[in-house]
């Protein structure tokens, strides 16, 4: 896919991987919609990193834990720019919970960002894609295959991520690729102290954590490059899902 005059939106933008995601798919030439929930200044810093690189970038702010709101950030885009051609389904709820503390609440809310949000958002914007042969990027976790019992939520939902990668794929094709990403360390939580950093790069093959510029890159060639990549989980994990 060519980049140039391409709409992106990515969601969970204002900073971290969403940021990096956002910023790479600008300087390939998209117009990117940035979507934020509360961190408006945030999002609105990520917009001027998008348009230092050459490219046009709009801050759209929008909760997903209220049911309408998925349909009506597609909305607010096409009515932006005319054309959805790319989503990026990257906004994620990162909770602590296990079934020793299980909260309903906490389960519904990250399930609903994580999972009930991404399934929306291609809903709303099949059409739109549909048109001009877009694509969908999720981003998946790799412990979905060696899952933390302590983020019990979290865990399930990008479980569910993948599953929804897979059948979409199926309904959108052919006009529509739709894969997944499943990061390891791509950008550490900001409450992990360097003892438990150091550990868990430790586990990792290649003996370091990733960067959010290193998923905005495999991302960047999904979309770029992946014209005959559809329905896979591509990891992104310094080789973590084989130790």
């Amino acid at each position: 896919m060519e980049l140039e005059g391409r709409v992106a939106l990515v969601t969970g933008a204002s900073r971290r991987i969403g940021r990096a995601i956002a910023v790479r798919l600008a300087q390939g030439g998209c117009r990117v919609a940035v979507h934020y929930r509360r961190l408006a200044d945030a999002a609105a810093e990520t917009c001027v990193a998008c348009r230092s690189v050459g490219g046009e970038a709009e801050a759209f702010g929008a909760d997903f834990a209220r049911p309408e709101a998925p349909g009506t950030l597609v909305e607010a885009v096409l009515a932006r720019w005319g054309r959805l051609d790319i989503l990026v389904n990257n906004a994620a709820e990162f909770e602590r919970m296990g079934l020793d503390d299980f909260d309903v609440a906490a389960w519904e809310r990250t399930l609903r960002v994580n999972l009930t949000a991404p399934a929306a958002l291609i809903g709303a914007a099949r059409d739109a894609l549909r048109s001009q042969r877009g694509r969908v990027v999720n981003l998946c976790d790799a412990a979905v295959a060696r899952p933390w019992p302590d983020y019990l939520a979290y865990a399930v939902s990008k479980g569910g991520l993948e599953a929804l990668t897979r059948v979409a794929a199926r309904a959108l094709a052919p006009e529509v690729n739709v894969v997944g990403i499943a990061v390891g360390v791509g950008a550490w939580p900001e409450d992990y102290n360097l003892e438990t950093r150091r550990r868990l790069e430790r586990k990792i093959p290649l003996g370091r954590a990733g960067t959010p510029e290193e998923v905005a890159a495999a991302v960047h060639f999904v979309v770029r490059d992946g014209d005959y990549i559809t329905g896979v989980i591509l990891p992104v994990d310094g080789g973590r899902s084989i130790a």
